[in-house]
């Protein structure tokens, strides 16, 4: 299938010297950029359950720009305040470069590699072996650097940020030949935003090892990745791009919808008892028994209350009459 449109999984480019741009104007065809994930720093409140003392390490490792912004705002947050010894080991020049956001420069004990990979960094770390380093990393990091747990190098993992899908709604088209991923992640928010999803004949060009395990692991078609001859995703994607361009045209399927899930019906109020107000009628007759047997205790009651006095008098009379008896005898 010749590729038209091509969907990047990141965000667009701020440079227009980026190679994606390139490709439009090699070979006309349309790149849009949509991150299928974004990045959610943890609370203040989330990262003080991991117990992790920021205070008790003197020096950070940064791997990506991403940590270097949440462990500053983390320390904010927390009432830290970073002290000028603290030192910084960066994976890169560049990442070492964007630490002048929050501290000054020229001031501060900075170390990064030349070569820009992850695993130049260790020998530097090593060197400075009697440093505490704490490690900032995602809830999903890919292991970029693999740092000796035997105790060489004392550190600390601390997770400060997370990875969430950004699920593709109805409302925006999906009429993709090629898609390119970047991570296990970005797989998942592809599947979460089509359940059903039916490769066909869309291309799917990924970058990283994890990525295309996750790939597979969905039942989905790897059709390029980097190698030797195309080292970065752009060069993939000219690679490819390039052996399709003959290819006839086939009918593209129509991904079913990301639907949002249908509420479950909240249960029916149990309706209260309604008191049924009694009539005029009952009401009347209901005063004729009440006023029936007020008139019965009342008559009770005087007739109790007749007897026992009759009973007192008997009883004063009663000794009289002894007394005349005893008289008489006499």
């Amino acid at each position: 299938m010749k590729i038209k449109k091509i969907l990047v999984s990141q965000p667009k480019p701020l440079s227009e010297k980026s190679p994606y741009f390139d490709l439009e104007n090699k070979y006309g065809v349309e790149v849009v950029f949509r991150p299928f994930i974004r990045i959610e720093g943890l609370t203040s409140k989330e990262f003080r359950q991991a117990k992790i003392p920021i205070n008790a390490h003197t020096a950070v490792i940064f791997t990506a720009r991403t940590a270097v912004d949440h462990y500053f705002r983390l320390c904010k947050e927390l009432s830290f305040k970073v002290p000028d010894t603290m030192k910084y080991f960066c994976v890169s020049e560049t990442i070492a470069h964007y630490l002048q956001k929050y501290i000054i420069y020229r001031k501060r004990k900075i170390f990064y590699t030349e070569t820009g990979h992850a695993e130049s960094l260790l020998p530097l770390l090593a060197k400075h072996s009697k440093e505490t380093y704490l490690y900032p990393i995602s809830d999903v990091h890919d292991q970029k650097l693999h740092i000796p747990e035997d105790g060489s190098i004392k550190f600390t993992k601390a997770v400060m940020y997370r990875t969430v899908s950004n699920i593709i709604r109805n409302d925006e088209p999906f009429d993709y030949d090629m898609i390119i991923l970047f991570t296990p992640s970005g797989v998942k928010s592809l599947i979460q935003s089509f359940p059903h999803f039916e490769q066909g004949n869309i291309a799917i060009g990924v970058m990283g090892g994890k990525t295309i395990e996750e790939l597979k692991a969905n039942g989905l078609r790897l059709d390029f990745t980097t190698s030797p001859k195309a080292p970065s995703i752009a060069a993939a994607m000219d690679q490819y791009i390039k052996e399709h361009l003959e290819d006839p045209d086939e009918p593209r399927i129509e991904q079913e919808r990301f639907k949002e899930p249908i509420p479950e019906p909240k249960p029916e109020p149990i309706p209260e008892p309604k008191i049924i107000a009694p009539k005029v009628e009952e009401k009347v007759e209901e005063k004729k028994v009440v006023k029936k047997a007020a008139a019965k205790k009342a008559t009770a009651k005087k007739t109790t209350t007749k007897k026992t006095a009759a009973k007192k008098t008997a009883a004063k009379k009663a000794p009289a009459k002894k007394s005349a008896t005893k008289k008489t005898e006499k």
